[in-house]
């Protein structure tokens, strides 16, 4: 596995690109003149602070280069506008779609950046009217704002969480579409997917995506996985991390070496099934 340290004790990505995007991803870069499966999803999937993250573990397993396009903190609009990326999945044995949160998308409320997702860039009139109290200058990033909302206004807030919701499933439905055929759902989380309350809870990733929701578009992946990691894979002790002093608490949030070793093992399973 080939990773470095930089100073003071940072982790060296190895950043490089794919295809025609400006994006830069998580290296080495591999190669695309052999078999290979793709890697979409987030923070777990780009595996920050992590020396060796799920995708170059099940690399190892199944004998396959992992191409790795997961981007800290992105949503569904990231790769609906990257097509060049897109175009890397038509020729991938497989794909595997890590689950992402409904909070990172353009809505009809706010939108975000659009390839980084996780900035808010504004509230539209709708958003404006719904909370006319409150001043949306003081946002830069999605999940402060969301939270905000909740606090002042439970009741306003679940009408926007609606709206993220079916947003979410249209954008995920359409996401689908693009991909091929050998395309798995990875849920990865410290609970399974939650049935539908009348509260939303931002306790949890994926942010506001239920159950139901899933249901709704499982058909369209050929295979679904859940990897709810154990609560003491998830100990915050940092063991097996690479990080600098500025980002130990950054690091302390994120989910250590123990959990993407189980989602090795799930994955690696999952793989073999989808490739027979």
């Amino acid at each position: 596995m080939a990773y470095a340290l930089q100073s003071e004790g940072a982790l060296d990505y190895f950043p490089c690109h794919y295809g025609t995007s400006t994006l830069l991803f998580r290296g080495p870069r591999r190669s695309l003149d052999r078999p290979y499966v793709v890697y979409l999803g987030g923070n777990e999937t780009y595996g920050k602070f992590i020396p060796d993250p799920f995708p170059d573990l099940v690399e190892e397993e199944v004998g396959l280069g992992s191409v790795n396009l997961g981007v800290s903190n992105a949503g569904l609009d990231l790769y609906l506008n990257e097509t060049s990326l897109l175009d890397l999945t038509t020729k991938a044995e497989a794909v595997v779609l890590q689950v992402v949160g409904a909070a990172n998308l353009s809505n009809r409320y706010y939108t975000v950046h659009p390839r980084r997702n996780d900035r808010f860039l504004g509230p539209t009139p709708l958003l404006k009217t719904l909370f006319r109290d409150v001043d949306f200058t003081d946002f830069a990033f999605t999940r402060h704002l969301l939270l905000t909302l909740q606090e002042r206004s439970p009741d306003r807030f679940e009408v926007l969480a609606d709206e993220l919701r079916s947003t979410w499933l249209a954008r995920m439905k359409d996401l689908l579409s693009h991909l091929p055929p050998r395309t798995l759902l990875l849920w990865l989380s410290d609970q399974p997917p939650p049935h539908v309350s009348r509260r939303a809870n931002l306790a949890h990733d994926p942010l506001l995506v239920d159950a139901d929701m899933l249901s709704a578009i499982r058909p369209l992946a050929r295979l679904y996985v859940e990897a709810v990691t154990r609560p003491e894979a998830r100990s915050p002790d940092l063991g097996g991390m690479a990080f600098s002093p500025a980002e130990a608490p950054a690091a302390a949030v994120v989910p250590g070496p123990e959990v993407h070793r189980d989602v090795t093992k799930i994955l690696t399973k999952a793989l073999e099934n989808l490739l027979q």
